[in-house]
Order: C-alpha cells, then sequence, then structure tokens
C-alpha cells in the first residue's frame, strides 16, 4: 500500500506532529511526504531526513504558502491517483485539509485513528474517548487523521528520501489568508511536545491570578502550560492553551491539574498522561478517579507553597 503523509511545516523545518503520522502511515505501507508551501524547500529538505521517509514531493506555488485547506485538498486529491492512503496528523491544519481531501475523493474519513489493526482496519476513541472502536473501511482509498499521542515519533534524522518536484491546480480562489495571532509562550515548551504540563481551571477566577498561580510553577519545572476550557472560555488565557476534546490531546509524563474539577472534555484530551496530579479542594471532583496523585487542597495555598519548595 502506498501512502501520502501530510507534513505541517513552516517552510522552513517540520512540526513535531508529522513525525507520529509518519510512524502510522508507515504500518501501512511505503511513506511518500507531501511538503505544500512557499519557498519551502528548508521544510522538504527536513521531511528527506526523516526516518521512514521512502520519496518527498514539494508543492512550492504561492498558493500553499500558509497551507490553506481551500488550496491543498485539491493537490491532495489530484496527487491521491497514484497512492491508497492518505494521513494527515489529527491537528488544526490536518483537520481542516483531511475530510476536504475525504470529499473530493468520495470517500469516508478515519478519524484521530489509535492503532493499525490491519490494512484498511483500525481503532479510534468515541464518547469523548469513554470507548474504543474497531473500524475497517470499504473504500477505496483512505483518508486518516492520526491522534499523536497514541504513536511513537519517527526520528527526524536518518532517512535520506529524494524530493520531487510536483504541482497542483493552484489558487481555488476560495479563500484568503488575512492574518494570524500566534501565542507566545516565551521558553515554555509547546503542549503537544512537553513532558511536563501544567493546567488551570476555572477555580483561578481571572487572568491575573492565573499567571500568579500557574506560571511560577510551570517555569519551575520547564512545564507547558495548559487550560481547561472553562478557564479559556472565561478569557483566563488563550485557546492555544486549551487541553481536551476540542482542544489539544497531550500525553506528558507529568500533568498537574490544579483547579480542574474533571469534566468528561478534558479528561479526553489529558487522560493518557503517565503521572496524573490533581490539587482541588473539592474530594468529589472527578478529576480525582483518573490521577495518580491527588491533594484535596486550597489551591491558593497550596500551589505557591509548591513552587516555594521546589
Amino acid at each position: 500500500m502506498n501512502t501520502l503523509v501530510l507534513v505541517e511545516h513552516d517552510n522552513n523545518s517540520v512540526a513535531d506532529a508529522t513525525l507520529a503520522a509518519v510512524t502510522a502511515a508507515g504500518k501501512l505501507g511505503e511513506v511518500t511526504a507531501l511538503v505544500a508551501g512557499t519557498n519551502c524547500g528548508g521544510a522538504a529538505d527536513a521531511a528527506a531526513k526523516i526516518a521512514g521517509i521512502a520519496k518527498v514531493l514539494k508543492a512550492d506555488d504561492a498558493a500553499y504558502e500558509h497551507q490553506l485547506a481551500e488550496n491543498v485538498a485539491p493537490l491532495v486529491a489530484q496527487i491521491m491517483d497514484g497512492y491508497d492512503a492518505f494521513v494527515a496528523p489529527a491537528t488544526t491544519t490536518g483537520k481542516n485539509i483531511a475530510p476536504r481531501v475525504a470529499a473530493l475523493l468520495d470517500v469516508m474519513q478515519i478519524s484521530d485513528i489509535l492503532s493499525v489493526e490491519g490494512d484498511k482496519t483500525f481503532t479510534r476513541p468515541i464518547y469523548a474517548g469513554n470507548a474504543i472502536a474497531t473500524v475497517e473501511s470499504s473504500d477505496p482509498k483512505l483518508v486518516i487523521t492520526v491522534r499523536g499521542t497514541a504513536f511513537d515519533k519517527a526520528e527526524p534524522e536518518g532517512g535520506s528520501a529524494s524530493v520531487e518536484d510536483v504541482s497542483g491546480p493552484g489558487d481555488a480562489g476560495l479563500s484568503t489568508f488575512v492574518s494570524q495571532d500566534i501565542a507566545e509562550g516565551g521558553d515554555r515548551p509547546e503542549l503537544t511536545s512537553a513532558n511536563i504540563i501544567v493546567s488551570g481551571g476555572r477555580a483561578l477566577k481571572d487572568s491575573e491570578t492565573f499567571e500568579q498561580i500557574i506560571m511560577p510553577l510551570a517555569d519551575k519545572l520547564g512545564a507547558g502550560v495548559g487550560a481547561s476550557r472553562a478557564a479559556v472560555d472565561a478569557g483566563y488565557v488563550p485557546n492555544d492553551y486549551q487541553v481536551g476534546q476540542t482542544g489539544k490531546i497531550v500525553a506528558p509524563e507529568v500533568y498537574i491539574a490544579v483547579g480542574i474539577s474533571g469534566a468528561i472534555q478534558h479528561l479526553a484530551g489529558m487522560k493518557d498522561s503517565k503521572v496524573i496530579i490533581a490539587i482541588n479542594k473539592d474530594e468529589d471532583a472527578p478529576i480525582f478517579q483518573v490521577a495518580d496523585i491527588g491533594l484535596v487542597a486550597d489551591l491558593y495555598k497550596a500551589v505557591p507553597e509548591l513552587t516555594e519548595k521546589l
């Protein structure tokens, strides 16, 4: 089976999420990577070095500069004539492009896979991760998104794939790039690649309190900073910090949940963490059902004390 993997990149380097997608694609057969962008030679060269990639297709065109889904999807659909499966990371970009590719190919998308059980058989979470479904496709071509925390990351070095130029339909004229606001995390690691994450919930009252309580602890631990949807909706932190079913799916070595009650949607995004530490004054909070270490305490006293002792 020939598999085409969507490479997420900034035209110079490859995003971490791509590495897990390459591992998943490798379980289906030979892997070809697609780099679509503008002046994206650096990203194509980086993709060629990823272990497990046999070939890199580079689509260098102004239409693909910001990887707009309306432009990239027709390119993928055109290239798919020579491939059996299209694999994308289950990220904002991947989940934007893959459904359009599936529609153009007139096939069903298989979303957020956790494992590859056969050529056309996969497992995926349903009911906010409370059940795992085994699904088998009967479509002639597969369109798949991959949950990054479920697969090991391919080695970013060690490969020696060839790079081949391809062209596509170009600008579909359906959308234009206006602007983007990128949340600056300073020296903190990005959520999906952080080994330690400190997350705050609605109990933190406001953005100033979130900053005073959560950030010093995260800085001491060299941790990424996350938040529950309630905290994001209340405006404490940007949307980029959200962990959960409608946010980012994470599985760090240590996840510290501060003032988070543990709604099922939040648990769906972090319950695969190796060690979960919960700090909440409500001893009946659902978060304690998945926590490895639970501290029933007032976060306004416990967290500053913990930070001080580190």
